[in-house]
């Protein structure tokens, strides 16, 4: 059994980059089945509830699609409205009755702190997809996967990596735990572009500072997306502010096309986002005319995103070892994958 069987995982302060190596040493492992080139059902017979009381897409439907490539099956509550908390029920109970009926629960919820809370009274490992504006630590773990990856390309590794993360870095959970995860590894430099009232917090900005990083604060986008190898952009968090018109006055403040990245950005600079990118008129972080730039990785991304997911069930659930042994070839056509 690995360090990671029966664990929850709930912020990215739990890893050291020793256990982040062996995450990505199994993500890459599940290539083939997420390619669909193999079948494996290893995790036949196990269920995972998946708890969303906050909208989402990507992450809800990866961990579900994690899950089922590894033979498991999924049961799902969508919105605090469809579920008994609608009702008063406690995080407490919730967890007590749940956890019953799981072999392994993921969870998102608006409330800073509530996952860690529900994980104390649950009976199986509990995953945080997101918890308010506090942290998100499967996101943080994909997105340095592919950075790892995306560098690569370029003979390049983390250690002394230049990152610019831009937008809303005041409510962005992504780039909270993305912060923390970078700080792993040697002599980041990381660049925050943002309006001062959406900059990164102090407390993460002193921590990576703390940890020998260099760390610049700009408003301007020039200026911090110019000689740096990844630029990772991040939408408004209209949801965290106490009103649309709030949120309006920053949306579109920082755009990127084909014509920026071309003028200020380095040739092989790699750009991410989180997703979802926000493209109306009035936002369009990442203009369209992207879509052909070959170090656009957004959706390489969201793919990484079911490796780094099965790799995380797989190992919570001991099974790391096995999905090999419960492999067969697909029976179906599989269309273009990655």
């Amino acid at each position: 059994m690995s360090a990671f069987t029966g664990n929850h995982i709930l912020s990215v302060s739990q890893f050291d980059r020793e256990q982040l190596e062996q995450i990505f040493a199994v993500a890459d492992q599940m290539v083939p089945y997420a390619k669909r080139e193999k079948v494996t059902r290893v995790l036949e017979g196990a269920i995972l509830n998946n708890l969303f009381f906050e909208a989402s897409t990507r992450t809800r439907l990866s961990f579900g699609s994690a899950f089922n490539l590894l033979g498991g099956e999924v049961r799902e509550t969508t919105g605090l409205k469809s579920s008994a908390l609608a009702k008063g029920e406690s995080l407490y109970d919730t967890a007590r009755v749940i956890s019953g009926y799981a072999d392994i629960i993921v969870m998102r919820h608006p409330m800073e702190g509530s996952v860690a809370e529900f994980a104390k009274a649950s009976r199986v490992p509990v995953l945080n997809g997101g918890d308010g504006s506090n942290e998100h630590p499967s996101q943080a773990l994909l997105d340095l996967f592919t950075m790892r990856k995306e560098l690569a390309r370029f003979d390049r590794d983390l250690d002394e990596v230049k990152v610019a993360m831009i937008g809303d870095l005041a409510h962005g959970r992504t780039v909270h735990s993305l912060s923390r995860l970078l700080a792993l590894y040697k002599k980041v430099s990381f660049t925050f572009v943002a309006p001062k009232e959406l900059g990164m917090p102090i407390e993460i900005v002193e921590y990576l500072i703390e940890k020998g990083h260099e760390v610049t604060e700009t408003q301007s986008l020039e200026q911090g997306i110019a000689d740096v190898d990844i630029v990772y952009q991040t939408r408004i968090q209209e949801e965290r502010f106490s009103s649309q018109e709030v949120a309006n006055q920053y949306r579109g403040a920082y755009r990127i096309n084909q014509y920026v990245y071309s003028q200020f950005c380095q040739p092989s600079t790699v750009i991410m986002h989180p997703l979802p990118r926000d493209s109306r008129a009035e936002a369009n972080e990442l203009d369209t005319d992207l879509n052909e730039n070959p170090n656009l990785a957004i959706f390489r991304q969201t793919d990484n995103g079911v490796l780094v997911r099965m790799a995380l069930f797989a190992l919570i659930l001991g099974v790391e070892e096995k999905v090999a042994e419960y492999a067969r070839p697909v029976n179906w056509y599989i269309g273009k994958r990655f």
